[in-house]
């Protein structure tokens, strides 16, 4: 039941996002430069949360424009109405609905949409990840400097060491490819089939990588905190790779390599 929710709620979200594309909407703006809402994330939303609401009303919910919605359940859900929202608004089709479930403080599912390249991917705890329906899992690349890594920026540049942009020159000094796509759940969804090598960031909120994180782990890779933590939703920075680069990848974050 729990999965058939989920996905007719991610399909709701995606009908909203594919009508609102390439089309005229409104736009305002939160904190920081060039974070955006639209009139889409705002449909995206209501529809999700119809479906999840009709079927589970006592669930707690936590959505990226709506905020908590509290309940005294055991369940939650994390909702992105549109993850790449800069992308959408240009009409650049790497954006997509991210909805992860937990139950008892545990990612249980996870779902990701891409409805401009209709692209759906699942996972379930301890059953592997899927695409399409078709079993996905993450590269064979063991040599950091040999892979193609994706990363993403703050809307406010962080004060911090080892911040977003001396991580990156680090990389680009070497030569190594570092996309950056713009939405999290697909770099995450994207590490997980094999796509891209590893995926960083410094600064992500819990509907970023709910979905994702389960996504990448199912499809046998490896996702901790820039200290190589077990990762949580609820940690702002993300290492995500197939596994057996993923040290390497700390070392250089750290400016260890």
């Amino acid at each position: 039941m729990l999965k058939t929710v989920l996905h007719e709620a991610i399909m709701a979200g995606g009908e909203q996002v594919s009508r609102y594309f390439n089309q005229t909407f409104e736009i305002k703006y939160k904190e920081g430069r060039n974070n955006l809402v639209t009139a889409a994330d705002h449909a995206s939303e209501k529809a999700i949360l119809e479906v999840i609401q009709k079927a589970y009303p006592d669930h707690y919910i936590l959505t990226e424009e709506t905020g908590e919605l509290p309940q005294n359940s055991d369940y939650k859900w994390i909702i992105d109405p549109i993850d790449g929202t800069i992308n959408f608004a240009h009409g650049i089709p790497l954006n997509c609905i991210s909805i992860g479930v937990e139950f008892k403080g545990e990612m249980i599912l996870g779902m990701v949409y891409n409805p401009h390249m209709n692209e759906l991917f699942f996972a379930e705890k301890g059953e592997g990840a899927t695409l399409n329906g078709q079993a996905i899992k993450v590269s064979a690349e063991t040599d950091v400097m040999k892979s193609c890594l994706v990363t993403g920026f703050p809307y406010t540049y962080i004060q911090q060491n080892n911040g977003p942009i001396e991580v990156f020159e680090r990389f680009v000094r070497e030569g190594v490819p570092v996309r950056r796509l713009g939405a999290a759940a697909i770099d995450l969804c994207w590490v997980a089939a094999g796509r891209l090598d590893g995926f960083y960031e410094h600064k992500l909120q819990p509907w970023d990588s709910a979905a994702g994180f389960l996504i990448v782990e199912e499809a046998g890779g490896k996702v901790t905190d820039f200290e190589g933590n077990r990762y949580s939703p609820y940690e702002q920075r993300i290492v995500s790779t197939n596994g057996l680069i993923h040290e390497q990848l700390l070392d250089v974050i750290h400016g260890v390599k």
